[in-house]
């Protein structure tokens, strides 16, 4: 009867046993499925580490309407404050009664002031109005939204965009009166307001009186112009040309060529008076035709 075989008396194994494994080929090879897995985790840490920073960052998303959005692109379109960008154009969609566009904007987290109650938008692209030409820069660059950021502190992230750059920015220094007229004449948004036949300020705004019988003005003098309205001020419209024929020979008068062009406002104190107390803002003066 034959014995099993086993190992030979001298050590080395049978001829029909496996030679025994190198202990460390067999320690490295162990390793190598784990790295291999090793990789894929680590992208994944990466990008979930790079979404929560994105997120992190992310600032309020707020909703604009305009009646166009005419060069406004999703992903491109930049938000800006005094040329610094603060968010981005995310969506653009029609309203459901299709009369206006809704433009979604997802603003920095930095940024999150902006949506607050009093902030203003308007989309900035090549304009060309009575008082010149604006937005030159964004044939280059393309349209882009500008804000004026509110003073509340009453969230808010819905804004009824404006559908042109506001005549003065909250930032701007001076006092805004109210003036009441009978007729427009040639005056429009943007014309200047004169102070001793110096553009001391404009015209941000007007509209006609709800009965029909004038037409109320808003205008803004920079600081420090201000100082001389006085409650006793005299404003008149410094339209018009006057044109005179005396022994002298011809005179013209007017306060200056641009207001022949745009029109314009001038206010003065009246002869021999002095000026009274300085008048505050969002007082309201009877404006003369001349």
């Amino acid at each position: 009867m034959n014995s099993p075989q086993g190992p030979q008396q001298d050590g080395r194994p049978a001829p029909d046993q496996p030679p025994p494994q190198d202990p460390a080929i067999s320690t490295k090879s162990g390793w190598l499925p784990s790295l291999v897995w090793l990789v894929p985790l680590i992208a994944a840490l990466i990008g979930i580490g790079l979404v929560i920073k994105s997120v992190r960052e992310r600032g309020p998303e707020i909703t604009l309407t305009f009646h166009s959005a005419e060069g406004l692109e999703p992903g491109k379109t930049q938000v800006k404050y005094k040329d610094v960008e603060i968010g981005m154009v995310k969506a653009i969609t029609l309203s459901k009664d299709l009369t206006r566009v809704l433009v979604g904007v997802q603003l920095k987290k930095e940024s999150e002031n902006f949506a607050v109650k009093g902030s203003r938008f308007w989309i900035v692209r090549p304009r060309v109005g009575a008082t010149g030409v604006s937005g030159l820069g964004t044939l280059l660059s393309g349209a882009y939204i500008g804000v004026d950021a509110g003073r509340s502190s009453e969230s808010q992230t819905e804004f009824a965009g404006l559908e042109t750059p506001p005549a003065v920015t909250g930032d701007q220094k001076g006092a805004q009166y109210v003036l009441r007229g009978d007729s427009l004449g040639s005056v429009d948004i943007g014309s200047p307001v004169y102070y001793r036949r110096v553009q001391v300020g404009q015209v941000v705004g007007f509209s006609l009186d709800k009965d029909g019988t004038g037409v109320t003005f808003n205008v803004f003098v920079n600081a420090p112009y201000d100082q001389y309205v006085g409650e006793n001020s005299r404003w008149w419209q410094a339209s018009g040309v006057d044109l005179r024929l005396d022994s002298s020979g011809l005179k013209l008068n007017t306060q200056s060529l641009a207001t022949v062009i745009l029109g314009g406002i001038a206010f003065q104190t009246p002869p021999n008076q002095t000026t009274g107390a300085t008048a505050p803002g969002n007082t309201t003066f009877r404006l003369a035709a001349d």
